[in-house]
């Protein structure tokens, strides 16, 4: 996180711009509650929270996102994850655009304290319809793991096999996002996210059926996988998670 925060800091610089050229306001996206069965490293039911905004220029836009995740089994906790995100686009042609982005994870039960990542790169809009649209956008950046200290749970008190440790290293990392309006109220989207490092590469793939109940309520089935090429020991590469959610549309 430590890495994150000057990054941050400068990503910051042309949101002056961004509210230059936009009126106020013009804020947009969803807030989702939803429940959900994670398979993988944990076995659990849980339920979340989430908020999706953008807030779009003439040139600029900016795109925040947060999550939180939580499950329990038998009274105790074990599922516990946050994520955040942001990225700054700046359209270089009518479908042609360039970003910058930030992310960070805590996933208490992945074997990873945190997981912090920085990119920039370009992204294209394949097809930007009403009823069809895909953006895809890619480029190069930099990871950095915060890595849960390894112990021995089988004796009494448990043994440290080794400390808690951090890597970084340079990246690269690719985005599609897809989405097909089938009619007035009905939606299917799919969402595939892959961040290659030399020390361990995620991918994430989000495929979700949408369906509006009225002018700002819809329900939401999705079903997520999360796979890591190189988890920390005794962790599993995969996680699924099944969800239903309600969500609330913001803005127009």
């Amino acid at each position: 996180m430590r890495f994150l925060l000057p990054l941050a800091c400068a990503s910051a610089l042309p949101f002056t711009a961004l509210g230059q050229e936009a009126p106020r306001g013009l804020w947009s996206g969803e807030g989702a509650f939803s429940a959900g069965a994670t398979t993988g490293n944990t076995e659990t039911t849980d339920i979340g929270l989430s908020l999706d905004l953008e807030r779009t220029g003439r040139v600029w836009s900016l795109g925040l996102e947060g999550s939180s995740d939580y499950g329990e089994s038998d009274g105790e906790k074990n599922k516990s994850r946050i994520f955040l995100g942001a990225n700054l686009d700046r359209q270089l042609s009518d479908r042609l655009f360039s970003y910058g982005a930030v992310s960070y994870e805590a996933d208490e039960f992945s074997g990873f304290s945190s997981r912090s990542f920085v990119g920039v790169g370009l992204g294209y809009d394949i097809f930007d319809g009403e009823d069809v649209k895909w953006s895809v956008r890619g480029g190069p950046g930099w990871r950095f793991d915060e890595l849960e200290a390894e112990t021995d749970d089988s004796t009494i008190p448990p043994t440290l096999i080794s400390d808690e440790t951090s890597e970084d290293s340079f990246s690269a990392s690719g985005e599609s996002a897809w989405s097909y309006q089938l009619n007035p109220y009905v939606g299917l989207s799919n969402d595939t996210t892959a961040v290659y490092a030399d020390t361990s590469s995620q991918f994430t793939n989000v495929l979700a059926l949408n369906a509006r109940l009225n002018g700002k309520l819809s329900a939401r089935m999705s079903y997520e996988a999360r796979h890591n090429t190189e988890p920390p020991l005794g962790f599993e590469k995969t996680d699924t998670i099944t969800r239903v959610s309600l969500v609330y549309a913001i803005g127009d």
